[in-house]
């Protein structure tokens, strides 16, 4: 089973970045080393598992999707969702947005459908931001939240 684990956010905007963190604690239980802080994008392979930091999703990653069973999308979120670690099986289902710059998983997904007629298994992984000034570093409530995204995370990739 090959699987693709994204993670985007803002490191520079406080707990936007957690999903950055979550994916060093990846390759920390993997065995393996990124970074303290990402290029705009930062990739690692570790065995069958490719991490992959990016700013923002863009449309032309959908087109990879065709390489792995499973996806895994890393993100913050700010409270609009009950659990502060939010875990959530997607569809590939197109969601439109009022903003020009926003892509969701799920269109990511749709997109996949659309240019190969099939999608991995995906998984969305939220966690609660709750503090966005500028700077590098997590919040506590943020930070407590990362070791239990990675655990969940591998226990979903098996």
């Amino acid at each position: 089973m090959r699987a693709l684990v994204i993670a985007y956010g803002n490191t520079d905007r406080q707990d936007d970045g957690v999903a950055w963190h979550i994916l060093r604690e990846l390759a920390q239980q993997l065995g393996a080393f990124l970074p303290l802080s990402p290029a705009e994008e930062c990739e690692k392979e570790i065995g069958n598992i490719h991490l992959r930091y990016m700013l923002q999703l863009i449309p032309e990653i959908a087109d990879d999707f065709q390489h792995y069973d499973r996806v895994v999308f890393i993100d913050a979120h700010t409270g609009n969702v009950k659990d502060d670690l939010h875990l959530e099986n997607l569809p590939a289902t197109y969601q439109p947005s009022p903003l020009t710059h926003h892509l969701t998983p799920s269109s990511c997904l749709a997109i996949a459908e659309a240019l190969h007629h099939t999608t991995p298994q995906a998984l969305l992984v939220s966690v609660r931001g709750y503090e966005f000034g500028f700077s590098s570093t997590l919040s506590e409530n943020c930070a407590r939240l990362v070791p239990p995204a990675a655990r969940a995370i591998l226990e979903w990739l098996g």
